[in-house]
């Protein structure tokens, strides 16, 4: 039996980390490595810590009641994880457990020195590093310390740090069982951390290596500056040496010490550069072995390295898959979409089918690979033109891989470079009738799908979802939609840029687009107004909704005195936007109609900020506003050399814009109608699935693709461990920030606002809609957590159609994600809100409760004291 308790490094690897927890792993995976020396040692097993968990009964109480506890309740965490911590170093080591240990001690040397290493089961990780979350012992000397620190090492499985990350990464405390790692010390010369990629841009091409004197210690404690080197292509590319003050060395007793360096020695390098080259070399074939990029603790000894951990960097960005070797350049469609939160792999795989272009998925993310477009040089221009209109973070980091040395290859212009971005030139008449035509066209559409998806189940569900897709594709890629939506962008263009030059005026367009027709979006806005205008005089009514929790409170409703109207006000709105909701290019997420508790906190502000006929006033007012700016604008351009000729031009496209600019939002609003009706459709599917016992519960579609799903259906039966793998990193991919460009190098390229017109301290954005205005931020990160007064301005990541009830509540916008063109961009402007957008951190870099000042025409904000 006790041979279960201790196991040599040398007969574990990365395969039992249930046996030896995550770091006992990766080392004996490590010293299997041709040419990979790893100090001799050996694992105190799981098996050993079930046993000492076992010999204490009052353990399990203590577990569930930390299981109870809030992640936030740090004192109470703190007081339950420290008695946990007592228990289990109190526990005597049963004798046979004792003697494997001991057995193991003599084998390597009884009275040597050792370090003793807690290795959780729940620990480096593809996902999750837990990097820091237990304890490490150095320089132990002789069995009764060593077995000591063993129990210390189990102990510090309930840390208080250990617990709180467990808790807010929902790992259960039952499921994480602790192994230790006892291994020979070595003293070394210098020591420190390699990087396989670049911590910082991602760039798996680039390694990084932090270098300091004696125990790595100094390093990961921050006591000192490491030396920093980077190395690309076998060659040191860049290196900053640090003036290292301090040292941690072992004592010949035990334990370590701090001690000063000589001044003559600190600010020289720990590693010759050609110690970090080959360093990066043993460190790229343990990338290799364990198939992605490494975060290593070396120790140089006697100009040899030994590796004492590898553990996989869990902060990069995930490259899309492309089964060649060639240069690719990604661009974020979540940036474009407004939805950068990851997506589950139904929808993922739902916006590839429906989509115009193909497109890839990594981290939980959409990506376009726009090499062959960057390529030529014609396609190239337009390309940037149309983006850096957008979004000129997206064009600037762009221009800088452009500008490296042959990353992007070019091509001649006839090459495959594809359409220019610009889509069908606008070469329509200005027709309102178009717009109209349009509409129907889609409603027909929409209907037609309803209709007929009714008696379609099992298979034949899918074969119609394909063919439904298709249609889907044919609807967006229609020219003459097209061309709407590009009238309306290019004569918002024309009249800002020429407006500019004839009058110096910027942004004119923002006042003139004010309360344009036929946007479905900006109307959702306006109808939730209207909907509290029907609740406001019912105080009973108004008091229920401060109370509801239950998805199911419209029934209730009608109990109430004015409760009928209420509902069917409520009912109608819901029939009508009712397929929308944050993040709605996914289409797992909850619509508002499957959970319109969502909207009761936007739709009592409303009751609370406004008076009865608020929506009509707001909407005439802007339209009194635009015909106003029209009227100013064209008697000033009269009033010009040649101004007749330039006044009939402006006219012109001042229609132009009011005829399109309004139907630049229905697309979306139709493909996500078209996406309620597939999801009912394919929940009704998961549902047969349930009954059938092929799936524990619906949702558990949302981890499937639509071809995985499919096939499920054909066979009756399902792969939950795959299920299970799925949900685990989707869960971990809420960590990645996904980047607006990204190299198949692996590269987040950020981009930079190139400007010096901006106070010094202010927050840097792209201008969308004119004005300033002055007032609270409110940091909303999720729609249900509104809580707004009139004159606040609202800050969060990104805002899509399903944002825009809030926005009649506020007086100006910030967000993280946006350009000139997305959803959030154009409700702004079409309700008169001073706008910046595209603020990098700015959920983070403004406080909620903070005053602040947004510059809608210069595109900055700035805090306030």
């Amino acid at each position: 039996m006790t041979e279960r308790y201790v196991l040599d490094l040398q007969e574990v690897d990365e395969t039992q980390a249930a046996v030896v927890g995550g770091k006992g792993a990766h080392l004996g995976g490590l010293s299997r490595i041709e040419g990979i020396r790893v100090p001799a040692g050996f694992c105190v097993t799981t098996d050993a810590f079930r046993r000492i968990m076992a010999e204490a009964p009052s353990l399990d109480d203590r577990l569930d009641q930390l299981s109870r506890l809030n992640p936030d309740d740090r004192e109470a965490i703190r007081t339950l994880s420290a008695q946990i911590r007592r228990t289990v170093e109190g526990i005597a080591i049963p004798d046979d457990l004792t003697a494997a240990i001991t057995r193991a001690l003599v084998r390597l040397g009884e009275q040597a020195a050792y370090a003793v290493r807690s290795s959780a089961t729940a620990e480096d990780l593809p996902t999750a590093s837990f990097a820091g979350q237990q304890d490490t012992y150095l320089n132990v000397v002789g069995p009764t310390a060593i077995l000591q620190h063993v129990s210390r090492c189990w102990a510090s499985l309930f840390t208080e740090r250990a617990v709180t990350y467990r808790q807010r990464n929902g790992i259960d405390h039952r499921t994480v069982h602790m192994a230790v790692v006892v291994q020979r010390m070595v003293f070394p010369h210098a020591s420190g951390i390699l990087f396989t990629a670049d911590p910082v841009t991602g760039n798996r091409k680039v390694a990084t290596v932090d270098a300091g004197f004696g125990l790595g210690e100094a390093l990961v404690s921050g006591l000192v500056n490491p030396d920093v080197f980077k190395v690309r292509h076998g060659e040191v590319v860049a290196k900053a040496i640090a003036a290292k003050q301090r040292a941690v060395h072992a004592l010949p007793t035990g334990g370590t010490q701090e001690v000063a360096i000589d001044s003559r020695r600190q600010e020289q390098p720990a590693l010759t550069d050609a110690q970090v080259v080959r360093l990066v070399q043993l460190g790229r074939r343990i990338e290799a072995h364990f198939g992605r990029p490494q975060d290593i603790e070396w120790c140089l000894v006697d100009d040899g390295f030994q590796i004492v951990q590898s553990r996989p960097i869990t902060t990069l960005f995930p490259v899309p898959e492309t089964g060649d070797r060639e240069n690719h350049v990604y661009v974020s469609v979540g940036h474009q979409q407004m939805m950068t939160d990851p997506m589950k792999p139904l929808g993922l795989s739902m916006w590839q089918l429906t989509a115009m272009v193909p497109m890839h998925a990594a981290g939980g993310r959409l990506f376009v690979d726009i090499t062959r477009r960057l390529a030529s040089p014609a396609s190239r221009a337009g390309l940037l033109d149309v983006i850096g209109r957008g979004d000129p973070l997206v064009r600037d980091a762009l221009e800088t891989v452009l500008d490296r040395d042959d990353f992007v290859p070019s091509l001649p212009d006839a090459g495959p470079g594809g359409p220019p971005t610009g889509g069908a030139s606008a070469t329509i008449e200005t027709d309102p009738a178009i717009v109209t035509e349009l509409i129907e066209r889609s409603q027909v559409s929409i209907a037609a799908l309803q209709r007929d998806i009714r008696t379609k189940t099992g298979p034949a569900l899918f074969e119609f979802l394909l063919e439904a897709f298709a249609e889907h594709k044919r609807v967006l890629s229609d020219p003459l939609s097209m061309q709407a939506i590009m009238a309306g962008m290019e004569a918002t263009w024309w009249l800002n840029d020429t407006l500019q030059e004839w009058l110096g005026e910027k942004n004119a367009a923002d006042t003139l687009t004010l309360s344009a027709p036929d946007n479905v979006t900006s109307e959702m806005g306006l109808a939730l107004l209207d909907v509290a205008d029907v609740i406001r005089p019912h105080s009973e009514v108004v008091a229920f909704l401060q109370g509801v929790e239950d998805e199911g409170f419209l029934d209730e409703l009608a109990k109430l005195e004015g409760g009928t109207e209420a509902r069917d006000a409520i009912q109608a709105y819901l029939d009508r936007y009712g397929m929308r909701c944050v993040g709605e290019i996914d289409i797992t997420r909850p619509r508002w109609r499957e959970r319109p508790t969502t909207l009761v906190p936007v739709l009592l502000d409303n009751v609370r900020n406004f008076e009865p006929g608020a929506a009509e006033r707001r909407f005439e007012q802007g339209r009194r506003k635009a015909r106003q700016k029209e009227q100013d604008v064209l008697s000033r351009l009269r009033a010009l050399p040649d101004g007749d000729r330039k006044a009939g031009e402006a006219k012109r496209m001042i229609d132009r814009v009011r005829t399109f600019i309004g139907y630049r939002e229905y697309p979306k609003y139709a493909i996500v109608s078209r996406y309620f009706v597939y999801k009912q459709a394919l929940l009704e599917e998961a549902e047969r699935l349930v009954q059938a016992g092929v799936l524990p519960e619906k949702e558990d579609i949302f981890y499937l693709t639509f071809q995985e799903l499919h096939d499920v259906v054909r066979s009756n039966q399902a792969d939950d461990r795959l299920i299970q793998q799925r949900k685990d990193a989707f869960r971990s991919y809420h960590a990645l920030t996904p980047p607006r460009v990204l190299t198949s190098d692996g590269e987040a390229v950020t981009g930079a606002y190139r400007r010096d017109d901006v106070p010094a301290g202010a927050l840097i954005g792209l201008p969308v809609s004119d004005g300033t205005i002055e007032g609270r931020a409110r940091v909303i990160l999720d729609i249900a957590e509104a809580d707004l007064e009139a004159g606040d301005i609202l800050v969060t990541t990104f805002t899509d159609p399903s944002w825009s009830p809030l926005f009649v509540a506020v007086a100006g916008l910030v967000t993280e994600v946006g350009g000139l063109m997305t959803h959030g961009a154009v409700i702004a402007r079409e309700y008169g809100l001073p706008a910046v957008v595209g603020v990098e951190r700015a959920t983070r870099l403004i406080r909620d409760g903070q005053r602040i000042r947004v510059h809608g025409t210069d595109g900055y904000v700035e805090i306030l004291p």
